[in-house]
């Protein structure tokens, strides 16, 4: 599709004017050669070897695929450049090696390394990688780490010390068996000792038996983990009694019988892909007391590789690092598994089929896409290479590099991501009520096709069809719903009854009611209402205050507050930002004022970030007692009375927000000092909304939104003439906000129960 391969080369300095290509290349760029001649690590000033990993590998063992040889790994390494982008912000050239002789290829790899802040060796088979990590570690002075080995040795070794504490064992007690002796088995096990097991307690297994001292022909690999036990010769024995069963292997060589015979509380983790040593259904069926694991993301505790790779080369490249060493790893296990101890945000616990995550037998280990994870582990890893000697370039503030890092990965790249794919996991059914123009049928028929929701169209359904037969759109398994049609009578009969119901004591009578169901945003938010539907996406193109009386008809406002306000998430180079209210509130009083901060605030914390809340005006802290910044100045004050747990301040302007420096300086008492802002409270609808069409028409901005809160189910009112990429976002959005309600209520059933 479009461009070939998954990754591409971006330019990140101006080149639009003969000036800037003088600068960029001729006859300026000599300037920075010369400084790098002078000192090489200016290279690390000067270019971007500091942010830049090689993917390297020869083609040797790609995937389950064996040698299928160099080129035919590329697809490969160019999948892994981008995972070390999208999650950890860091660049790769992909490098297809074609050469398996050790030497030469060491010595081609040790010949290239110039150019590059760290090496990750791929998909090279035992026992070749291993000679070649360690000649090219000890060889060179930038990380170099073959990711079969050691990536999938921290991800497990994270979650073995959760298992543990959880079945209440201690690692130097356990027995553990290892099935399968490639690389990934050697290292795990190498970790696993570190971490505190005994050797003689680890059995390793490959496809001849049990790895004994009485064996010949054995790599200096396996030596290392021969066992002096002659009793025991096959997997069967091995595990026999066993406390731990690790399988790197193939499907199907761990039986149900063979875990029975496992001691209490067995951790089982089966991870051999796509089919594990024993089945979900068949370890499940084995025994009640097993703790379980997988390579798959459809079964709890995924061992997944992501977890690690991207964060570890993140905080090693941020120290300029010259190795990745064993108290790196170390750091990076700990870090790993005590993540998955901490609270969930609610954007993680809505991916998994509305369970409340909590540390424990189905959860010992993070999620892929948990954004917590970059903010966790690599300054754990940045910190054990100062702490271990191997950084050339300490980091000293650690409050500014975990900022670094939240700015580093921009909203689109990563959340909006998670959320895609907590939508495909539990799509919901949404309304599209404007089904009968493009943009709205196209997003319907993208979001079916990406597979985060059911689309329900309100058209009629000949108009419907013939505008997707123009435009070549394939409605095949779309539900068309004409609530004008006879066949709809009844639904309209009954929607109107329980309209009235809601509000006839505001004057409406039922053949009000009934003359409303004819309208697609009453018809439409009815059906979210009832529970046809789940969500509804609107207001691209009919007018925005219609749909708020309706929905404030329909749907009521939220518990706790008076007002609905709405949010638009602003991702630039700086970071991620939240603005509000950017839709509804024209005047806000200060009421109103603060029911959009306490919304906000609840909507940012859903959006797993952590509010500073900066109440902008034109002017600061009292300057000017009239207008705006008066009204601001209260709602301020009320706000440090009523919602202490809020980070809040202001009346303050936009610069003095969003520069810290500035900020501190000129007024040291404010609640914001020695923090950055991401949130910001506008006075009024004209400056939110100029402030984030301006942001996105001039380029500078990815944007979302907008996003209303305090509505009591998910409808949520586009702006208008939104383009496809926007409707289809946003639809994302209504089904996260679909997954979460009714999650909670679920949770508030279980409470009553």
């Amino acid at each position: 599709m479009g461009k070939p391969g998954k990754i591409e080369v971006v330019p990140t300095k101006p080149y639009s004017t003969q000036t800037d290509l003088s600068l960029a290349y001729s006859p300026g760029v000599a300037e920075p050669c010369l400084e790098i001649e002078k000192d090489p690590n200016d290279a690390y000033e000067y270019t971007d070897k500091g942010n830049l990993v090689a993917v390297i590998s020869n083609g040797t063992a790609v995937l389950g695929l064996g040698d299928i040889g160099a080129l035919a790994g590329k697809p490969v390494m160019e999948g892994k450049g981008l995972l070390f982008k999208i999650f950890a912000g860091i660049d790769v050239f992909d490098i297809e090696v074609n050469e398996k002789d050790p030497e030469k290829f060491i010595q081609t790899v040790k010949a290239i390394s110039p150019t590059f802040g760290g090496i990750n060796l791929e998909d090279i088979k035992a026992p070749e990688c291993f000679e070649i990590e360690a000649r090219l570690r000890a060889e060179l002075d930038i990380p170099v780490m073959h990711d079969d080995q050691h990536g999938t040795a921290i991800i497990t070794s994270a979650g073995l010390l959760n298992a543990l504490e959880i079945v209440g064992k201690k690692i130097e007690e356990v027995q553990i068996v290892v099935n399968g002796a490639g690389a990934a088995a050697n290292s795990c096990a190498r970790l696993y000792i570190l971490l505190g097991a005994r050797r003689e307690n680890v059995i390793m297994v490959d496809s001849k038996g049990v790895i004994s001292s009485d064996r010949s022909n054995l790599t200096p690999q396996k030596k290392e983990f021969a066992t002096e036990r002659k009793n025991i010769k096959t997997l069967a024995d091995a595990v026999h009694g066993a406390d731990v069963f690790l399988g790197l292997s193939v499907a199907d060589v761990l039986t149900k019988e063979m875990v029975r015979t496992m001691a209490k509380d067995p951790i089982v983790f089966a991870l051999a892909n796509p089919n594990p040593e024993i089945s979900y259904a068949d370890a499940m069926d084995s025994r009640g007391d097993i703790l379980f694991a997988t390579g798959r993301s459809d079964y709890p505790n995924q061992i997944n590789n992501v977890l690690g790779f991207p964060y570890i080369f993140r905080g090693a490249l941020d120290v300029r690092a010259t190795s990745i060493n064993e108290e790196m790893k170390k750091a990076a296990v700990l870090a790993i598994a005590e993540l998955a101890k901490k609270p969930v945000p609610d954007v993680v616990n809505a991916a998994y089929n509305l369970n409340k995550i909590t540390f424990g037998r189905s959860y010992i280990i993070p999620k892929p896409l948990d954004p917590r994870l970059l903010t966790t582990v690599a300054p754990a890893v940045a910190k054990a290479a100062i702490a271990s000697g191997v950084a050339r370039k300490p980091i000293t503030d650690w409050e500014a590099y975990n900022t670094k890092l939240r700015e580093l990965m921009g909203y689109d790249n990563k959340m909006l991501r998670h959320f895609s794919e907590t939508a495909r996991q539990n799509p919901k059914r949404v309304v599209f009520s404007e089904a009968n123009h493009l943009n709205m049928l196209k997003a319907a028929i993208s979001a079916k096709s990406e597979g985060v929701c059911f689309p329900v169209l309100l058209g009629n359904e000949e108009r419907i069809a013939k505008m997707a037969e123009e435009n070549n759109i394939d409605l095949t398994g779309i539900e068309i719903v004409n609530l004008r049609h006879d066949r709809e009578e009844e639904r309209r009969a009954r929607y109107a009854k329980i309209l009235t119901g809601k509000c006839g004591r505001d004057g409406m009578t039922l053949t009000d009611a009934l003359e409303k169901m004819f309208d697609r945003s009453y018809f439409g938010m009815m059906m979210v209402e009832t529970g046809d539907a789940d969500a509804m996406i609107t207001g691209a193109y009919t007018n925005f205050i219609e749909n708020i009386n309706a929905a404030k008809q329909v749907i009521g406002i939220r518990e706790g507050v008076k007002h609905i306000a709405a949010m638009h998430i602003v991702n630039n180079k700086k970071g991620t930002f939240f603005l509000a209210d950017t839709l509804f509130n024209r005047h806000p009083d200060t009421e109103t004022l603060i029911d959009i901060a306490r919304l906000t605030y609840q909507a940012v914390k859903f959006f797993a970030h952590d509010p500073v809340i900066a109440m902008v005006s034109y002017s600061n802290f009292g300057v000017d007692k009239q207008g705006s910044p008066a009204s601001v100045h209260r709602v301020v004050d009320t706000l440090h009375k009523i919602c202490p747990e809020m980070i809040v301040d202001g009346e303050i302007q936009v610069n003095f927000a969003l520069n810290r420096a500035l900020r501190d300086e000129k007024f040291p008492f404010s609640k914001l000092k020695n923090k950055d802002v991401n949130t910001l409270i506008f006075p009024n609808l004209s400056s939110a909304n100029t402030a984030s069409k301006m942001l996105l028409e001039m380029g500078t901005a990815d944007m979302i939104g907008p996003i209303q809160m305090g509505l009591n189910k998910p409808i949520h009112i586009l702006d208008v003439e939104s383009s496809v990429r926007d409707i289809v976002n946003m639809t994302i959005i209504a089904v996260i906000d679909a997954i979460v309600a009714e999650q909670k209520k679920q949770n508030q059933i279980g409470d009553l129960q």
